[in-house]
């Protein structure tokens, strides 16, 4: 079974469940930083470890860009090439059509990209791209998906739906076919993405689209682009009322404390953003106390550390004040302190939760963190 539930809140749908993987078992709810080519800014792989950060996700398109899709082959996949003992993810490359620097066009064949790098013209198919994702073998792929903007029209976005639900099946033939030969526990997991926008019919339409096909998990993407929390949460409930209980569910770019908290309180067991890792580098830090903007002039000689509550290196060895002027003056060591206190604080925070619902008191840790970052 790739995965089982183990544990159920008793006032709320959160729960955790263990996800197999071809790489072993990771724990749900879990959160994944970004390592786009395969590493997130500012933190090597090590660091990631120390912080026991379960797993994280790139970008297949970026990657092979400038042929990293064949070098991590040579490694035998992404996990040895980046020396990372957590699991991995891929996304297909579909999120670049939110970038105007590569995004062309696309039809129902696929998408039309444009090197940033060469200038070349990338068609990417739905067979290209789990080609692509197998060949750097990480552990879960993304289906090639549309992803609508938040200011389309509900034509366009139904239209995404159309294109979405047709890659989806065509990736599934595909990467079913490619792995068929592969032992069932060496096979790379394949996850179908929901689009649909804040529209109910619409979303529906796609969740049971792809639930024809019988994924290995399902990805809920095309938020975290302006939308408000309640268009948003309004859409996971109904998403999760209609998907199985025995299938993980992953929400696409949510990184904020209470976001998370809220979408494990309606079931969600994945999330990713980059949000964290870029908040950092620009100052906005999360603590035990709410979100701190650290570039202020009130902690320019601030000797404490950012959270009193905090047992990272970060908030052990440095102050508000180091921190802040290597930030103001665009110093890398100011951005990977940030960074590796904001991933630090997320990997803890879930943790906690973790032990909250095991405890059945998940919705009193819920509200208690909603009132901090409310204040």
């Amino acid at each position: 079974m790739t995965f089982k539930i183990t544990h159920k809140d008793k006032h709320t749908n959160a729960r955790i469940g263990k996800l197999k993987t071809k790489s072993g078992i990771a724990e749900t709810p879990f959160f994944m930083p970004v390592a786009t080519r395969g590493s997130v800014k500012f933190l090597d792989s090590k660091e990631l470890q120390e912080i026991n950060v379960p797993a994280v996700i790139s970008n297949a398109l970026i990657i092979s860009l400038r042929n990293g899709s064949e070098i991590a082959k040579r490694f035998n996949g992404i996990k040895k090439f980046m020396n990372y003992r957590g699991i991995n993810f891929t996304d297909s490359g579909g999120f670049q059509m939110y970038s105007d620097s590569i995004y062309l066009k696309s039809d129902l064949n696929g998408i039309h990209f444009r090197n940033p790098i060469s200038g070349e013209k990338i068609f990417m198919t739905p067979e290209k791209d789990m080609e692509l994702q197998l060949k750097i073998n990480s552990d879960v792929a993304m289906c090639l998906d549309s992803m609508p903007m938040y200011n389309h029209s509900k034509a366009q976005i139904s239209d995404a739906v159309e294109k979405t639900s047709l890659w989806a099946k065509r990736c599934k033939i595909h990467h079913d076919k490619l792995r068929e030969k592969t032992p069932k526990q060496k096979r790379q997991l394949l996850f179908g993405i929901i689009q649909g926008g804040i529209y109910q019919d619409l979303r529906k339409k796609s969740v049971n689209e792809l639930l024809k096909l019988d994924f290995d998990g399902y990805s809920i993407g095309g938020f975290g682009l302006g939308e408000t929390i309640e268009e948003e949460f309004k859409i996971v409930k109904l998403i999760k009322e209609t998907l199985p209980e025995n299938k993980p569910v992953y929400l696409m770019g949510i990184g904020n404390p209470v976001e998370i908290l809220k979408g494990i309180s309606l079931g969600i067991d994945i999330f990713d953003s980059r949000m964290p890792t870029q908040n950092a580098r620009r100052g906005t830090i999360f603590t035990s106390n709410g979100k701190l903007k650290i570039l202020n002039e009130k902690y320019k000689f601030d000797k404490s550390p950012i959270d009193k509550n905090c047992n990272c290196f970060v908030c052990k060895n440095y102050s508000k004040a180091f921190i802040r002027y290597q930030l103001i003056n665009e110093e890398p060591t100011g951005k990977k302190l940030a960074t590796h206190h904001n991933i630090y604080y997320l990997t803890k925070l879930i943790e906690k939760a973790k032990q909250k619902i095991r405890q059945g008191k998940f919705s009193e840790f819920m509200k208690e963190i909603e009132k901090k970052y409310r204040e």
